[in-house]
């Protein structure tokens, strides 16, 4: 597409801009394809930040979507809501939500493609309808976006924190405060670039709000409230302030694990969101599973 920049838009950022002249894509989306060059300004490729002028040309070229080239396959989904736009599904603790390059079998993606065919393609050929993510070990509520406006409408909601996630843990030690912020900004380890850490240089912003539930001898267990949603958020954060997660074997290695192997004691049992048909508040809640039950019953 080409665009002629008129008086009235002159001085405003290309992000901006394109985010007039393309008002049916997600913010992330177009700042995706202004990094990947596929947005120019007079012949030039140019940062979001630039500042067009009047009668600049601009030429935004959208790649054609490809064909999705993961497997469907016959895995149970407990499925909590669908209706035509959402699918919300409480994720076992275990599987992967998305697949990855040389992994592409096994995933939540591949069991809700065996569900339904027709899901946005926003996030590319591995990730389709996938609006947000939890960890592999972690169980709990995802929203998936069956079609493009709704993976869009649900986005945004993630950008300005209207979407609502909370969680339950349990973490390692007693915790005497009744309620607690942390607010210490994640980014890539500098020791472990597997890992996540509390960056005060570098880091993005993050803030996890905490409730103490109960405490046990030697743990506590929580109710947590992202306002961010960073990579290993709450686990970070957590062991930050020397209360890591039950189980978790990135964060907390010398923990001695109630739980074997099998991953954290973290569950994403709430979720709040505006629907993208209705525009509707919709709430979904799950209680604990099972295997969280059984040990906060060997601690009570």
């Amino acid at each position: 597409m080409n665009f002629k920049v008129d008086q009235a838009e002159s001085n405003i950022r290309l992000d901006k801009y394109l985010s007039l002249k393309c008002p049916t894509k997600s913010r992330t989306f177009l700042a995706k394809l202004i990094d990947d060059g596929e947005v120019k300004v007079n012949g030039k490729t140019s940062k979001a930040s630039f500042k067009l002028s009047t009668n600049d040309e601009v030429e935004i070229n959208i790649p054609i979507d490809k064909p999705l080239e993961v497997s469907a396959e016959d895995i149970p989904l407990d499925i909590v809501y669908e209706d035509q736009d959402i699918l919300i599904i409480n994720k076992p603790q275990g599987l992967v939500v998305h697949p990855a390059p040389g992994h592409y079998e096994h995933t939540l993606v591949n069991a809700i493609l065996n569900h339904c065919s027709d899901l946005s393609g926003i996030n590319g050929v591995i990730r389709p309808g996938i609006v947000h993510r939890i960890d592999k070990d972690t169980s709990g509520l995802i929203c998936i976006a069956k079609n493009d406006e709704a993976h869009h409408f649900l986005s945004e909601q993630l950008k300005d924190h209207t979407m609502n996630r909370e969680y339950y843990a349990l973490v390692k030690g007693v915790i005497k405060e009744n309620h607690g912020k942390i607010d210490m900004p994640i980014g890539r380890s500098r020791a472990d670039r597997k890992k996540m850490a509390v960056n005060k240089e570098n880091g993005k912003d993050a803030i996890t709000f905490f409730d103490v539930v109960e405490r046990y001898k030697d743990h506590t267990l929580i109710k947590c409230k992202l306002v961010t949603g960073r990579t290993h958020q709450i686990r970070v954060h957590m062991a930050y302030i020397n209360h890591p997660v039950e189980g978790d074997p990135l964060y907390n290695k010398r923990n001695a694990h109630l739980l074997a192997d099998n991953g954290q004691l973290l569950v994403a049992y709430k979720l709040n969101l505006i629907h993208p048909r209705t525009k509707k508040e919709v709430s979904f809640e799950i209680p604990l599973p099972q295997y969280f039950l059984d040990i906060i019953s060997k601690l009570s």
